[in-house]
């Protein structure tokens, strides 16, 4: 994010994203951020596992970074496919 955003631009990006998320991602993700819980209380809340608490947080953080970047979602697939074409390239 090398823009210079105004206060009210990163609130309309960060909604954005936060919109784009599914419902249990963005809920995640907001109790973390917001509420201050950890992941051990979020999967017990919701009946996950940590670790896939922890994989929803990620992605959660991956669709704002986009979000902020101006960028339309990338499906998982397609990341991993062009990580493993990069270290191909090596």
């Amino acid at each position: 994010m090398s823009e210079n955003l105004t206060e009210a631009e990163i609130i309309e990006r960060l909604e954005a994203g936060l919109q784009r998320m599914p419902k249990l991602r963005r809920e995640i993700f907001l109790a973390i951020r917001l509420d201050d819980l950890s992941y051990a209380e979020i999967a017990e809340r919701t009946g996950l596992s940590v670790k896939q608490v922890e994989q929803h947080f990620a992605r959660s953080m991956v669709t704002l970074l986009e979000a902020f970047d101006g960028r339309p979602p990338v499906p998982c697939w397609k990341r991993i496919v062009r990580r493993i074409a990069e270290k191909l390239r090596q």
